[in-house]
């Protein structure tokens, strides 16, 4: 079964935030060091707690689960070491599992779920009123991390969802503050004419500017403050694919490293390139490898792998 710590390391990562995937091995052939309900947390900077496998099996293990928090999506990776069952990081089209060519392996597969755990959209909400009230409690149902907000708060680097609903108190300063913070929504709830006034009023870019929405919310006649804060998500659902954002850091946490990969040139396997990566400087080079081994092989014949 899965390692009790672990689970409690995974809470801690999901209170504070931080992006991590969960690997757990589902389906074990022998010979293999792994067993089903062994896992192991990759986190964005590519260190992996637990364990999944030997070092090579961890080393694929790091460098799919880099890309699912690149992507957001979760698969199931086969591990074998057979070179007849697919090109390393080949995909089967619609079915979310990743075969990978492990020539490290000393026989047997290994079956392991790797599930993305993203941290919710945050959404910070201004005001006291009804409608405040009303944004806060339907955006925790759609499984939103909505919290209410105070002008001049500082606001967190990942916040995704800014809607200010005081009712002509204190609003230029949150605006402005959230759109120079770059925040992906922001809006504004307020009549017609006097969100122009306001937005018209603005210290801020004019492209900063396009981006705050008011009145906020898709014209649906809503009346009530459900009704209202339910229009107010639906247009940020309606403009998701344009405010997508990559996973980004969080005041407590690093964001997934930008993917970086290299090829074995020992046994052929493609690596992350992270601080921990066995490496040497070759011939003005940096050369990474999978584990200790490939690396110590590589040392004591360099010439044996130039073709690589």
């Amino acid at each position: 079964m899965t390692n009790p710590e672990l689970l409690t390391r995974a809470d801690a990562l999901r209170h504070g935030r931080t992006p991590f995937v969960l690997a757990t091995v589902v389906h074990a052939e022998r010979p293999t060091s792994a067993k089903p309900g062994d896992s192991a947390l990759v986190l964005p900077d590519g260190t992996v707690e637990g364990f999944v496998g030997g070092t090579c099996a961890e080393t694929t293990v790091q460098l799919q689960g880099l890309r699912v928090l690149q992507t957001g999506e979760s698969l199931l990776l086969r591990i074998t070491p057979g070179v007849d069952t697919g090109t390393e990081g080949a995909q089967e089209p619609g079915e979310g599992l990743v075969t990978v060519a492990n020539p490290c392996l000393s026989g047997g597969t290994l079956d392991i779920f790797l599930e993305a755990n993203l941290p919710p959209a945050l959404a910070y909400v201004y005001g006291h009123a009804p409608i405040a009230r009303a944004l806060l409690d339907v955006g925790r149902v759609l499984g939103l991390d909505a919290r209410p907000a105070s002008p001049g708060e500082p606001l967190p680097p990942d916040l995704d969802v800014v809607v200010i609903a005081t009712h002509g108190r204190d609003e230029e300063p949150a605006l402005v503050g959230a759109a120079r913070a770059g925040v992906p929504y922001i809006g504004l709830v307020a009549s017609p004419k006097r969100g122009a006034a306001v937005l018209a009023g603005l210290d801020v870019t004019e492209e900063q500017r396009t981006r705050i929405h008011t009145p906020a919310g898709l014209d649906i006649g809503a009346r009530t403050p459900g009704e209202i804060a339910l229009s107010v998500y639906a247009e940020i659902i309606a403009l998701r694919p344009k405010a997508a954002r990559a996973v980004r850091p969080t005041a407590d946490s690093a964001a997934p490293r930008a993917m970086a990969e290299a090829v074995d040139p020992v046994c052929g396997m493609t690596v992350a390139i992270t601080p921990d990566t066995p490496s040497l400087d070759r011939a003005g080079s940096t050369v990474y490898f999978c584990g200790p081994g490939c690396r110590h092989a590589f040392a004591d014949d360099p010439s044996r792998y130039a073709h690589a």
